[in-house]
Order: C-alpha cells, then sequence, then structure tokens
C-alpha cells in the first residue's frame, strides 16, 4: 500500500527511555545522505536537570516540531512514543504521520507510559527517578539482538535516570488524535511481527480497531529493540517508506473470517457441554469417572476479545474429541491480557483445574494439562513440581519463555529452567515447521535443556504445518499431528 503523505517531510526522532538523541546519530546519517533534514530530541541529557514529567518531554518534542517546518514525520521509540502522540496531537497542522518504532501498545488518552509498555520498570515507592539498566538488564527493556558487546558497553555507559513522573503521568490526547496516519515498525526479534498484530486485529476488540484504520500500515526491520543501533541502514529505509506511506494494510476485506475461528481440522460431532464459571466440561457418555483434558489458551489477548478462547474451534474441537474417545475435554478462560499478566493467568488456570477435579464425572488422580502458543510460559510451575495427580503436559506450537522485555524475571515462568524438576512427567510437544523463528528457538532451547537432564519429551513434528494449524491447514498432516497428539496424552492418561 501506498499512500503520498510527501517524501520532503523532516523527520523528528524521539528516544526511548533512559537514552538520548545520541541512539539516532548514524540513522540521521543516513537519512541525511539521502536528502532528509532530520531532528533527534534530547528528553533527557548528561548534565541537565531530569526533566520533571511527560509534559516536558512533550513540551521538548513540539520544540523539534515547529523547528522541522510544515511537513513532519514523528518517529517514537518506545518510550518515546507516548511524547511523540503528544505533540502530534497538539501539532496537529504540522504532522503527517506518526511510526511507532517497536513500541508495545496502542496509547489512549488517560494511558500512562507504565499502563501500555510493560517493560519498561516500575518506580520505586517515593522514587523520584528509575536509575537506567545496568549492562545485564537491557534485555528488560527489549530484545538486544543484533548488538554487539561494543554497542551495548556504550548503551549502559551512556544510559541516564528516567524521571518517575514521565512513566506515570497520564497522556492526555484528543478523539481526532486517531486520525493521525499511522506506521508501525516492527521489530520481529522482540516478538512483533505484522502477521501477529493483523491476527490480533481480527480478533474483534474494538481497541484494536487503530491497526486497521485506511491509510496505517506496517513494516518490518528484522533486529531487535534497538535497530538504530543493530541495523541503522534498514531502519533509514524503512523510516523513508514510512514517510511516503508505504508498507502493508492489517485492513481486513468484507465478510472475513479470522483464522481462529474457521472450522477444525478435523470433523468432530459435536458434543454438550458443562459451563461451570470460566471453565467447560466436554463429558464422555457413561456414568463412571474419567480422566480429564485441560486446555490451556495462549495471549496475551485483549480482555474485551468475542468470542473468548473456550469457544473457539481449535478448543472446542479439541476438547469434543477427547470426550469422544473416553476423556473429559476442558476448555477455559485466563486473564493473560497484557504481557505481564502471567502470575495472574497462572492463578486462573490453576483455580480451573481445582474446580476440574473436583468434578464428578472427573478421575482426579488422572489430569492431563495440554498448553497452546503463548500460554506455554504456564506450563512452568506445573514443570517444575508436578503433582502426582498430573499425568501428563502437552504443548502444541508453545512460546516456552517469556517474550524478551516481558514477563516476569527469574525461573517461575521459564519451562526450560523449570523441565529440571519435572521427573518422569511425560511431555507430549507438537513442534510446527512454518513456525516463527522467535517462539521456535524458546522450543529449540526447551528440547535442549530437556536433554540435559533426561525430561521424557515426545515431539510430534508436523513440518508442513502453522502455527494454530487445527483451523488453518486442513491437510492430512494437521490431521493425523492432532491425531497423533491426542493419542500420546490420553495413552498417559491411562497408564
Amino acid at each position: 500500500m501506498t499512500v503520498d503523505t510527501g517524501t520532503e517531510a523532516a523527520f523528528v526522532l524521539v528516544p526511548e527511555a533512559h537514552t538520548g538523541d545520541w541512539v539516532w546519530a548514524r540513522v540521521a546519517a543516513v537519512l541525511r545522505r539521502a536528502g532528509a533534514r532530520v531532528f533527534c530530541a534530547t528528553l533527557a541529557e548528561g548534565g541537565s536537570v531530569v526533566p520533571a514529567d511527560l509534559e516536558t518531554h512533550i513540551a521538548e518534542v513540539i520544540r523539534h516540531v515547529d523547528a522541522a517546518g510544515e511537513r513532519v514525520v514523528l518517529v517514537g521509540h518506545g518510550y518515546g512514543l507516548l511524547p511523540a502522540l503528544g505533540a502530534a496531537d497538539r501539532r496537529r497542522d504540522r504532522v503527517v504521520r506518526v511510526v511507532h518504532l517497536d513500541a508495545a501498545g496502542l496509547p489512549e488518552d488517560g494511558d500512562s507510559a507504565l499502563d501500555v509498555l510493560p517493560a519498561l520498570p516500575r518506580p520505586a515507592n517515593g522514587a523520584t527517578e528509575v536509575p537506567p539498566p545496568t549492562r545485564e538488564e537491557w534485555h528488560r527493556l527489549g530484545s538486544t539482538d543484533g548488538l554487539t558487546p561494543a554497542v551495548l558497553d556504550q548503551l549502559t555507559a551512556r544510559a541516564l535516570p528516567q524521571a518517575a513522573a514521565t512513566l506515570t503521568q497520564p497522556l492526555r490526547l484528543s478523539e481526532s488524535a486517531a486520525r493521525i496516519p499511522r506506521t508501525g515498525v516492527l521489530c520481529p526479534a522482540d516478538g512483533s511481527t505484522i502477521d501477529r498484530l493483523r491476527w490480533m486485529a481480527s480478533l474483534g476488540d474494538p481497541r484494536l480497531g487503530l491497526l486497521t484504520a485506511p491509510g496505517n500500515t506496517f513494516l518490518e526491520v528484522p533486529t531487535g529493540h534497538w535497530p538504530m543501533l543493530s541495523e541503522p541502514e534498514l531502519l533509514a529505509k524503512a523510516l523513508r517508506q514510512a514517510a511516503a506511506g508505504e508498507g502493508e494494510s492489517l485492513a481486513l476485506p468484507a465478510g472475513h473470517v479470522p483464522d481462529h475461528l474457521r472450522p477444525f481440522v478435523l470433523d468432530v460431532p459435536e458434543r454438550p457441554r458443562e459451563r461451570r464459571e470460566c471453565v467447560d466440561l466436554y463429558l464422555p457418555d457413561g456414568q463412571e469417572a474419567r480422566p480429564a483434558v485441560v486446555f490451556v489458551p495462549g495471549g496475551p489477548l485483549p480482555a474485551g476479545v468475542r468470542p473468548t478462547p473456550r469457544d473457539w474451534p481449535t478448543f472446542t474441537g479439541y476438547a469434543a474429541l477427547a470426550a469422544q474417545l473416553g476423556a473429559v475435554g476442558v476448555t477455559l478462560d485466563h486473564r493473560l491480557h497484557t504481557l505481564d499478566d502471567l502470575a495472574r493467568a497462572a492463578e486462573d488456570v490453576a483455580a480451573a483445574v481445582d474446580l476440574v477435579r473436583a468434578h464428578p464425572g472427573v478421575d482426579g488422580d488422572r489430569v492431563a494439562l495440554w498448553f497452546f502458543s503463548g500460554g506455554g510460559p504456564l506450563a512452568a510451575p506445573w514443570l517444575s513440581e508436578p503433582p502426582p495427580w498430573l499425568r501428563c503436559l502437552a504443548a502444541s506450537y508453545p512460546l516456552l519463555e517469556p517474550i524478551p522485555g516481558h514477563g516476569t524475571d527469574g525461573d517461575r515462568f521459564r519451562p526450560a529452567a523449570a523441565v529440571r524438576g519435572a521427573g518422569n512427567l511425560p511431555v507430549v510437544l507438537t513442534r510446527v515447521g512454518l513456525e516463527d523463528p522467535m517462539l521456535d528457538a524458546t522450543v529449540e532451547r526447551f528440547l535442549d535443556a530437556a536433554g540435559e537432564c533426561g525430561a521424557e519429551v515426545e515431539v510430534i513434528p508436523a513440518p508442513h504445518c502453522r502455527h494454530g494449524f487445527e483451523t488453518l491447514d486442513r491437510t492430512a498432516e494437521a490431521r493425523a499431528a492432532v491425531r497423533e497428539a491426542m493419542g500420546r496424552v490420553l495413552g498417559h492418561l491411562e497408564a
């Protein structure tokens, strides 16, 4: 898609938290060689007074916009997106496009940086500033993929404290802010891709409507969270494309059926279900208590998504198939709505399992847990200390550690670390061949860790299948993978 916004627009580059205008030096040089005018916002600079709040940063960006001329492309990196949006809203006559550079979330009026950017560190109680990351802590802001040791040393040496109020003060935007054209420049090594955003846009949450608005586009730069340091030439090219309105649109055609709502790959007869709180139970024929398979969906998913995952064909299909084969199939919803909700979602899963095990139709001593996609980190607590009633743990195309810069520090939600405590617990892993490289790398690290400690992992390869293949790939290979995985899991429940 190309929308001419004018290639003569000047660039105003707004940096991530804890950094300054210096991070843009190489990108700015490439853009200037191509004839562009470039202005780099400072926000905070060594030797100056740390700005008091977000409004101070917005004012600084506005100063550069006013100096840049009548046509400006504002680029906000990470935290820098918030002051960029604030400035764009107040200079709508000058700003022709805002570029979201590897910035998670879609800030709206009233949001603070901490509301939409879970990677940012929280200020300590009463603190007026947040100290900069140490060399070992930069991964918390985002993937350091592509950074050489020398560049990482430079980033650490020049890092600055961040005023706490810049992270906590709400951003104020008018209703017309949503009409400013946007381009998202995504960094796949940091967990964000066009395909994933397209899927998110298809979920139906009205808050994601901005993703598909006319004129909004998306590009990718294959690196981590710091493309201005790791791939300055590629980033400069992407920014010039963004200025010209180039990139992919996420607009969905009329009548589009989202991938996750397409029919299940197997023709499984519908079965009645029993709904209890956040859990649905698909009961097999007969009166005796039967083993159960609990299917745990991925995430994060916005809270407004409808239908919720327990009504998606993938999970209703698996649950009905389990019931057809003599086990209780269980679907559930949890509250993994943002990247830092793992602890809350883990509590939801544990509560659901307790409810299932107490059901009179379930043999509470024979239960399997089956994790999907971004729900993979939720498997870690069960791997580290498997209870005796947990007879099998399964995972399909899983993310097996939190996305870089997000989630919880430590090993609580890292299956590769937790697998050391799995003992004899069987693990059934469905691994698709057409996987996002970042996700597949976490699977590889998990398998290496499992091999080192002798954990029992049964891998079911699906080399020509995609992530979410149960509603995407209506092939013999996809059907066979579902049947084999279900057979392995039920076999461990009957053993």
